[in-house]
């Protein structure tokens, strides 16, 4: 290979181990790869190979150091390649002589029973790295980019050979088999989303009421495995319900002062001490892929590379569990971007019993991007916002056909939830509610100015969740060392503020139901967001305090080493603020009927519905989070079913995602892949490229092995 220059791109400057690559002719290769593959005779192969290592071993803190080497994230790819020699030869080669299908390309052809030597890469099986040959290369090294041109040839090649090989009936038997092989793993996916968030919701009701009491058994028919929902079921309060002991009571605590601080203890205790820490030993022991919300490793998957281990069986054990475990806790964390993890995970295990999508990485991304749509779909009960979401915030490659094949995904995992039923109110997600009045053309000012708290809440959001995490990996505190102890720390404080204050004890899926509900869906008003008159003052103060402490909690918690998501917290602060803004537009219409600005308001008819400000609220806070627009809208749409609000939903969520950007240009998602340096490269990325000197990317020439362009 002739070079003119004294340096040539290659990354930084290798170490001595390297210096055994070999440069291969591109253009010799281009011409190679013009030929067809079908119909050429090559002569004979010459190998060329990487020089052994002494060990190939990759241990998981290397995967979670937050830099990585130019040399530990180059894709090691390692090729048989024909001798491009002469052009001449081969045309003077015979007729009869034709190579039959998949031996002229060999690296681009790999058969189920060569596969069976690579194992599943993306879960950390053994691979066999100096394995060559026909149909062979080197396996993918943890966070090296994916070959997509020798996937996709590999795929066409098999297809090739299927096609050709395939007669009569038998054969087209074959073929549809071959492609119902993706079907198969979709709606396993599905059904396995669905009855895995299903039972979540239970577990994690159950779990999350028995740190204020238990259902007693006797002969009022209690039972003890069930929440306070269903221990009170068919009662209107919870005050008639004879069945449901609180702490205090079960103690025999008789004064009002004693049972609230026997039932403080009990639930800082269950809390700290049962639900956290046993999620974060899950996490430190078993799988610490496991953790938070696992979107953005899924963003950098989709977006072509590789991390091991990361959708294990362990894994998906680990973060169902721990997941139930976590929000029971009572922390500020959801399990909507976990189960996006979750149902990947499951994708990933239905797929080993198919070798022709376990081991071709480009198939593998349309099936993982179709399971993303069925986590979210169950996640709030929207299947067309998980298809959207996981086409607008995952997707790195998303076309046609991965769109039908997400549709159907999600759609298999709602119906699967609709049927498992864990509310058994027919609901997919407790805070799904419906709106019975419209709203008017005054309230886009309060509409906007949600807008404008949903983008500052999102930036700042952002801004102090990277702060914490900063500090905390560079803190030299013994308690940032632990993982588990930390854990117990942030719990504690957390349980510690919440339970004093009402809006703020409850789940967070009951707080997101109370504030987005009318008051004439609200059987029990624990929590006084219907009361009139000068009672709304102190209302409105407590949704504001609890707004702000939840944006606190919720950016300490974020980052913890626990299964963790965003959206759910997100929902809740921006339906705090919401419902805020909404009781204060209804007490100003209230006192100032007459104002020309109320001049549509029907007399003896509400005119303000402060529910639909917590939606809108809540809208406006995940747009502002993770720079969604689209996907927000339509999940919105498919919780309140309410057409009339696509408006001001639309205009709350552009508004607060101009904000946001004003603020910090990445999402949430996008900034923890920065935080932890994955090589992800956004196709959405819009900044200038640097100004770098040529000879700081560059390798001095002298430090190469080179193959002249001559006899090769």
């Amino acid at each position: 290979m002739n070079c003119s220059s004294n340096r040539t791109l290659n990354g930084s400057k290798e170490d001595d181990s390297d210096n055994d690559d070999l440069a291969i002719n591109r253009v010799g290769d281009a011409e190679l790869l013009s030929e067809d593959p079908l119909h050429s005779t090559l002569p004979d192969s010459i190998s060329f190979k990487r020089k052994h290592k002494a060990s190939l071993r990759f241990s998981l803190p290397r995967l979670l150091s937050p830099a990585h080497s130019n040399t530990d994230r180059a894709a090691h790819t390692s090729y048989s390649i024909r001798n491009p020699s002469s052009r001449i030869d081969r045309d003077r080669s015979s007729d009869d002589t034709r190579a039959s299908p998949g031996t002229n390309l060999p690296y681009l052809y790999t058969s189920a029973d060569s596969g069976s030597d690579l194992q599943d890469n993306q879960d950390g099986g053994m691979l066999d790295w100096q394995a060559e040959g026909p149909g062979r290369r080197v396996g993918y090294d943890d966070l090296t980019a994916i070959d997509w041109i020798f996937e996709y040839a590999k795929e066409r090649q098999r297809l090739r050979v299927l096609n050709s090989t395939a007669t009569g009936l038998v054969g087209y038997m074959r073929q549809v088999a071959d492609a119902s092989q993706i079907w198969w793993v979709l709606i396993a996916t599905g059904i396995a989303s669905g009855v895995i968030a299903g039972g979540i919701d239970v577990a994690s009701d159950w779990l999350g009421d028995l740190k204020t009491g238990y259902c007693k058994t006797g002969a009022a028919g209690g039972k003890v495995y069930l929440n306070k929902s269903f221990c009170c079921w068919g009662h209107d309060e919870y005050a008639q319900c004879q069945d449901w002991n609180p702490w205090g009571v079960a103690l025999g605590i008789a004064s009002k002062g004693g049972s609230w601080t026997i039932e403080y203890i009990f639930f800082i205790v269950f809390s700290q001490m049962l639900f956290a820490a046993c999620a974060s030993v899950l996490i430190k022991n078993y799988s610490v892929h496991a953790k938070q919300s696992g979107i953005p490793e899924i963003k950098t998957m989709l977006g072509g590379f590789v991390i091991q281990r990361f959708m294990g069986t362990w894994t998906l054990v680990v973060k169902s569990v721990g997941l139930c475990l976590a929000v029971a806790s009572g922390l500020w964390l959801g399990k909507e971007g976990p189960l996006v993890h979750v149902a990947c995970c499951c994708a990933s295990l239905f797929m080993r019993t198919f070798d022709d999508l376990n081991y071709n990485e480009a198939r593998k991304r349309e099936v993982l991007s179709a399971a993303a749509a069925a986590g979210i779909s169950v996640a709030f009960g929207s299947p067309i916002g998980g298809v959207l979401f996981s086409l607008e915030q995952l997707s790195y490659y998303f076309p046609d056909k991965t769109m039908w094949q997400s549709f159907v995904c999600a759609m298999v995992a709602a119906v699967t939830l609709q049927a498992f039923n864990p509310f058994r109110t027919g609901k997919l997600v407790l805070y799904q509610v419906t709106y019975h009045t419209g709203w008017h053309g005054f309230e886009f000012i309060p509409f906007a100015i949600l807008g404008i708290l949903g983008g500052l809440y999102g930036g700042l959001f952002i801004k102090m969740n990277m702060r914490i995490a900063s500090f905390r990996r560079n803190s030299s505190l013994a308690i940032f060392k632990s993982p588990v102890i930390e854990v117990m720390l942030a719990t504690f404080v957390t349980a510690l503020i919440n339970f004093p204050i009402r809006f703020m004890r409850a789940q967070s899926s009951e707080l997101v139901y109370t504030l987005f509900a009318e008051c004439a869906d609200i059987t029990e008003d624990n929590l006084g967001l219907c009361k009139s008159g000068i009672a709304n003052t102190g209302v409105i103060l407590l949704l504001v305090v609890s707004a702000v402490l939840g944006f606190f909690l919720a950016a300490m918690t974020f980052s913890l080493q626990i299964p963790a998501g965003i959206l759910l917290p997100s929902m809740a602060i921006g339906a705090l603020y919401g419902r805020a803004v909404g009781l204060i537009v209804e007490v100003w219409q209230r006192e100032h009927p007459g104002w020309f600005v109320f001049a549509g308001c029907k007399p003896d008819v509400a005119c303000v519905t402060p529910g639909t400000y917590a939606i809108i609220g809540a809208a406006s806070a995940l747009g502002g989070v993770t720079r969604m627009t689209v996907s927000i809208v339509v999940i919105m749409f498919e919780l309140t079913g309410a057409l009339t609000y696509v408006l001001p939903i639309m205009i709350a969520v552009m508004i607060s995602k101009w904000v946001g950007d004003a603020i910090t240009k990445r999402g949430i998602y996008e900034s923890w892949i920065h935080f932890n340096a994955y090589p992800f490269l956004d196709n959405r990325d819009d900044n200038p490229v640097p100004d770098v000197p040529v000879s700081q990317i560059m390798t001095i020439f002298e430090d190469l092995v080179v193959i002249t362009a001559t006899g090769y």
